[in-house]
């Protein structure tokens, strides 16, 4: 008789426990099914937004991935809420709890306030939007997420860091209008100015002509600066944002091809070496 007990109980026991990993289970596939039916939601809806408002496709970036995170966190509440309510524990009193335990972690949390509030004025302000070139916290890079506490920047050797918001004090976008081109071209001391300016500009002509991605320019502004064995020649054009230093390497090629093309000469270092030798003369 308490075999048979026995065995009934540890019956129930593992029927219950059964009974509870495939609650939990089934709770676990809802929340990724939920998750990813949600963010195909988001994303397709701000794809017609994109199209209806024409708004840029770097700010449907943002908004779309910051909802989808928002998204996934209010689904993980709910996640572990249904939990709780499979161990039938008491969900408005650890909730009641969790709030003064929030209270008293918070006095010691400030800084993750103070990540969510300057998140929320980024996007508000519209200061960044993801694929952005961007100069902030002593990094550069190209921002590929902005969340609620952090903004990920992917910088062009290919780190991707992640960047409190409370550290974002100075923002220097790169991405808002056309961007410059600058290039120097040194010539000899020996060669004709305005020769090379001419030659130069032809050769900027043709570049402008072939990509159009160049929208000003590029045109020599003239000499820059008397180098201890150049003159260096300077050409300042505008391209569309981001395309600034390829059309900076096009021009560059085109111009030395066109230089050599006219004999002018590129100066670069030289080093003499003098052997002097003197004659002794011995009398004898």
């Amino acid at each position: 008789m308490p075999g048979f007990i026995d065995e009934t109980i540890l019956t129930g026991v593992l029927s219950a426990a059964l009974l509870v990993a495939i609650q939990i289970i089934l709770a676990i596939i809802g929340y990724f099914i939920a998750r990813a039916v949600g963010k195909r939601i988001i994303i397709r809806g701000f794809s017609k937004m994109q199209e209806k408002r024409n708004m840029h496709p770097g700010r449907i970036k943002t908004i779309s991935r910051l909802l989808v995170n928002v998204f996934s966190y209010v689904l993980i509440f709910v996640l572990i809420t249904i939990i709780l309510g499979i161990f039938n524990l008491p969900i408005a009193s650890l909730i009641a709890g969790a709030g003064v335990v929030g209270l008293a972690v918070g006095f010691g949390a400030q800084g993750l306030v103070s990540d969510v509030v300057t998140g929320v004025f980024l996007l508000i302000e519209k200061q960044v939007d993801v694929d952005d070139y961007i100069s902030v916290a002593g990094l550069d890079g190209v921002v590929e997420e902005i969340g609620l506490r952090t903004t990920q920047i992917r910088s062009f050797d290919g780190v991707l860091h992640f960047i409190p918001n409370r550290e974002i004090i100075t923002v220097s976008n790169y991405s808002r209008g056309n961007m410059q081109a600058l290039i120097d071209i040194g010539i000899s001391y020996n060669d004709d100015i305005d020769k090379a300016t001419s030659v130069l500009q032809e050769a900027c002509n043709k570049v402008a002509s072939i990509y159009p991605e160049i929208v000003e320019g590029p045109d020599v502004v003239g000499v820059q600066s008397l180098g201890d064995s150049e003159v260096v020649l300077r050409i300042i054009g505008k391209t569309e944002n981001m395309m600034q230093w390829a059309m900076q390497r096009e021009i560059l090629k085109a111009c030395k091809e066109a230089l050599e093309e006219n004999g002018i000469e590129i100066p670069y270092p030289h080093q003499v070496y003098i052997d002097k030798h003197e004659s002794v003369s011995v009398n004898k």
